[in-house]
């Protein structure tokens, strides 16, 4: 039986674009669907001449330069949000009222306000719906979830995560524009929080569960820089680093950093997690491995494991559809991994996480740590 279509829109063509393009033509090879096909259907931005390279390139049918035409189009299916934070609401809602999937790169929005009204208008369509919340579905990092959902840890005691990269410490570099709009605050919404603590927090959530409260300190460090849009020296909205304290639902401690000015670091995530019987570790530069403590473990070899998650059985996520055991695949297979369990979602009618609404409580959490860092004070974090 012929497999059903499912043709891709996509707005927005940077890094984000080609990593999920590339998920994409892969997906369908090492996790082939029984029921859809992807089909790169259109791929849109305002630069015709680059879109239309960018189409060529990678194999898109199709190209717009209009948002609004992409997403009023009959032969698309799904719409793939890779475009600044501040665009997300109005293409997502637009998109929905079209009877169109969504796929929205992280964070879901600029704040919760708008991450609800995204939540009601995919809900309320009845449309599928996703956030590339990726390093979920790096092999490692999923069996460390298995770990905790089978209870192995034992109660959780603390769980701490940092991300850590120092690509903006030069003070002559601008803001603004399609290069830099992650430092300005009207594209971004916010800083390193938004950007890079989002990750950890929403590993975290799924993880360990809801985040309750929390106490937040940020800094901007260079406080104005030149702006390509404005042409003239601005102030800077964002923030360069974050840290915050928290404490999650079942009781255990937060404890989490980002920063663009940590000289050395290009994309250090890390997390650890400290339960009364097990404690789990992991590093996005050696993403292919989770260290395991066990204080069951007897004997004078008893310390940390180092266990490579490259398996090709079911007890190691995702690998049975690759290589060998022993050979590692890379940060592009998440994306890969995403692609497939969206569509598994479509074949089984169980969504695919994290959704619109997963991706709002992870929203509520970067509110409330703003929210905390302003007013110097421990701020409760709202439930959905």
């Amino acid at each position: 039986m012929p497999k059903q279509p499912l043709r891709i829109g996509m707005v927005g063509y940077g890094f984000m674009g080609r990593a999920h393009t590339n998920a994409y033509l892969q997906a369908g090879r090492f996790f082939p669907s029984a029921r859809y096909e992807v089909v790169l259907q259109a791929v849109c931005a305002r630069d015709a001449a680059k879109v239309r390279a960018f189409a060529e390139q990678w194999g898109y049918a199709s190209i717009e330069t209009d948002w609004r035409k992409l997403v009023e189009r009959k032969d698309i299916d799904v719409v793939d949000i890779c475009v600044p934070n501040n665009l997300h609401k109005e293409i997502a809602i637009a998109a929905a009222a079209h009877g169109k999937g969504v796929l929205c790169e992280k964070p879901l929005a600029l704040n919760a306000a708008e991450g609800r009204e995204m939540v009601e208008a995919v809900e309320k369509a009845g449309v599928p719906n996703m956030v590339w919340y990726n390093y979920r579905r790096i092999p490692a990092v999923s069996l460390a979830k298995r770990l905790v959902d089978d209870g192995r840890l034992g109660r959780v005691f603390h769980y701490r995560a940092k991300f850590l990269q120092d690509w903006t410490i030069k003070a002559d570099l601008p803001q603004g524009g399609q290069a830099l709009w992650r430092l300005d605050v009207q594209a971004a919404g916010s800083g390193v929080s938004g950007d890079l603590l989002a990750h950890c927090i929403d590993t975290a959530i799924w993880m360990n569960g809801r985040i309750e409260s929390v106490c937040a300190m940020t800094e901007t460090f260079i406080k104005e820089r030149f702006h390509n849009l404005t042409g003239k020296v601005e102030p800077v909205g964002i923030d360069d680093a974050c840290i915050f304290f928290g404490r999650f639902a079942n009781g255990s401690l937060a404890n989490f950093e980002s920063t663009r000015y940590a000289r050395g670091h290009k994309a250090q995530y890390t997390f650890e997690i400290n339960g009364e019987n097990m404690s789990l570790f992991w590093d996005l530069h050696d993403l292919h491995r989770l260290q395991v403590f066990d204080y069951r473990d007897e004997g004078r070899i008893r310390g940390w494991k180092s266990v490579h998650v490259t398996d090709n059985s079911p007890e190691h996520p995702y690998m049975d559809k690759w290589w060998v055991p022993g050979l590692a695949i890379g940060y592009d297979a998440s994306f890969t991994h995403q692609v497939a369990d969206f569509l598994q979602g479509l074949e089984t009618g169980r969504p695919a996480a994290p959704t619109f609404r997963d991706a709002l409580e992870t929203q509520l959490v970067l509110d409330a740590i703003l929210e905390s860092a302003r007013t110097q004070k421990w701020v409760t974090v709202p439930q959905l």
